[in-house]
């Protein structure tokens, strides 16, 4: 591990499984972090830079694989799924939405801290580690606290409002066809449904100050999809 102990971020509801990992983990010398929820988990992951996360699924405000799409947004810290979920299912979508490794409650603590090893030996994934927040001009997105601004002010959206520019935001000054957006944020049965898109565009527009005829933020690619647009 080098001068400086390994961070080790656990996102966990139950105290006492992190009281457990706390110990467990600081006995072989890493430096423990606990959040309660997926929020304080999301935060602290922005905050603290830590080199591995501990991921429950069971979480009481948002469900583990939403915080681990919210963190693979802007992080490519590995993250370690431990769950009471054991179906096939769960195990896939977690590791197809960027968990690395996946531990079944209740598990054995030898095997577990040789599944934490392996981890840290991945390459350091600071270089690849995103910003947090990115702006557009006077817009923010803040992908941690799920908080967007302009000129310094908040500004109240829906959640798909929000998922929406949260993912032009994650491909700044790059095209995210429709089909893409619809796929993602509405689901599978959705990727022709295209009016649901500009509605909640548009409500996006309305908010932002952001003419469509002149627009500073979001640029519509005809037929293609959306962009926002990078840059002062």
């Amino acid at each position: 591990m080098g001068a400086h102990p390994a961070c080790i971020l656990v996102i966990d509801d139950e105290l006492q499984i992190r009281k457990f990992l706390r110990i467990s983990l600081s006995a072989q010398g890493y430096k423990v972090l606990e959040a309660a929820n997926g929020q304080d988990g999301l935060a602290q992951a922005a905050l603290a830079k830590p080199d591995l996360v501990v991921l429950d699924l069971g979480l009481p405000d948002l469900d583990g694989q939403t915080v681990l799409r919210e963190l693979r947004v802007w992080s490519q810290v590995p993250v370690l799924v431990l769950s009471v979920r054991a179906s096939e299912g769960e195990k896939v979508l977690a590791l197809d939405g960027g968990a690395n490794d996946y531990v079944t409650k209740p598990f054995g603590i030898q095997e577990f801290l040789a599944r934490v090893r392996v981890l840290l030996r991945l390459p350091s994934t600071a270089a690849q580690t995103q910003t947090a927040t990115v702006t557009s001009g006077a817009l923010a997105v803040d992908f941690a606290y799920r908080r967007v601004s302009l000129d310094g002010q908040p500004i109240s959206l829906t959640p798909k409002e929000y998922a929406v520019l949260a993912q032009l935001a994650e491909h700044l000054g790059r095209v995210v066809t429709q089909r893409q957006l619809l796929l993602d944020i509405w689901g599978p049965s959705h990727g022709d449904d295209s009016h649901y898109l500009r509605v909640v565009v548009g409500h996006l527009r309305q908010k932002l100050k952001d003419d469509p005829t002149a627009p500073r933020y979001i640029l519509t690619e005809p037929g293609v999809g959306y962009r926002l647009v990078e840059g002062d």
